[in-house]
């Protein structure tokens, strides 16, 4: 039988945690004039220069019309410059310039202070538990819920394991 929770849910205190952590590191990186998607962005530009916007948008995460936007921005602040490819004129390569470098070694510096500050009181055994935990968390809400009387659940097409007849749930 489970055991009542003991204070709030545990997904909601994640969520509060969460949402506290990621607001804190956005100001990090704010105070050094960056942004989540200025990072990423930047980021991934170091990891692999000259990288079409395709590339990037698969990478990051950010699609579209959204991309276009934080790139439009971060071109017009000197950071980033677009040009069409000349063996595709379709495909835009994406590069940083050297004030984009300077601007991703500011965020980079910000974001290393920032995970030392996470870490901050806690030792490597316990980073490690916390880390085995949220992938924990990840993977319990990633893959398929067990029933809740704990029997195994139906396969991908309908039938439990062993019989020879469509599940009746």
């Amino acid at each position: 039988m489970p055991v009542p929770p003991h204070g709030p849910p545990l997904g909601l205190r994640l969520a509060r945690t969460a949402k506290a952590v990621s607001q804190a590191f956005d100001d990090a990186l704010a105070e050094v004039g960056g942004s989540r998607p200025a990072w990423l962005i930047l980021m991934s530009l170091k990891a692999g220069s000259g990288a079409s916007q395709r590339h990037l948008a698969d990478t990051i995460g950010i699609r579209g019309a959204t991309l276009t936007q934080h790139l439009t921005n971060l071109e017009e602040r000197g950071l980033l410059t677009r040009r069409r490819d000349p063996g595709n004129r379709r495909v835009h390569l994406v590069e940083l310039t050297a004030e984009g470098e300077a601007a991703f070694r500011r965020m980079r510096d910000a974001a290393v202070a920032f995970d030392r500050r996470l870490h901050s009181g806690l030792d490597s055994e316990q980073t490690d538990k916390l880390e085995a935990l949220l992938d924990r968390l990840r993977d319990n809400v990633t893959r398929d819920p067990a029933p809740a009387d704990g029997r195994r659940g139906p396969d991908h097409d309908g039938y439990r394991r062993g019989a020879n007849t469509p599940s009746a749930s």
